[in-house]
């Protein structure tokens, strides 16, 4: 399907198109997992970030989740509300400034945190991949990432 008038702009050729295909293979992986925990993988994403704070024992602002994961607040929120729908998280304005609002985990979502540590496993073992080349395809991942910060003056990471 390629022609030799243009292959810099051949699909197969094309870095955005590679990675989100890849990105599209992957959540899809991950879709039959996370119903098991009645999540869809943008909640996953956001529990990650409360599992992690948690075990520092530590309330995250709404805004550090949003810049942790490259969300803007419109995204973020309705996330937030129907994760908080489901009993696993709760939302606190902060008493000091009503402008934050803070997010910490409940009893059910710390319980879903000991259903949820197995997945990654589950993943990668379905994947057939070797896990030092995961771990070395996500390294560049973040390599690539950090690069593109750096160029665009973004201190997002």
């Amino acid at each position: 399907m390629t022609t030799d008038a243009d292959p810099l702009l051949a699909l197969d050729n094309q870095l955005c198109f590679a990675i989100y295909a890849a990105n599209r293979a992957v959540t899809a992986r991950y879709r039959p997992l996370l119903a098991e925990l009645g999540l869809t993988y943008p909640q996953y994403l956001v529990m990650l970030v409360l599992w992690q704070a948690d075990r520092d024992g530590e309330r995250v602002r709404v805004s550090d989740i949003g810049q942790r994961l490259r969300l803007d607040t419109g995204t973020l929120t309705p996330l937030l509300k129907r994760l908080q729908g489901a009993a696993l998280v709760e939302r606190r304005r902060d008493s000091s400034d009503e402008r934050v609002v803070t997010i910490a985990l409940t009893g059910r979502g710390r319980e879903l945190r000991r259903r949820a540590v197995a997945i990654p496993e589950q993943l990668m073992c379905s994947s057939g991949i070797d896990p030092q080349r995961l771990e070395a395809l996500r390294e560049e991942l973040r390599s690539l990432l950090a690069a593109l910060d750096r160029a665009d003056g973004s201190s997002v990471g």
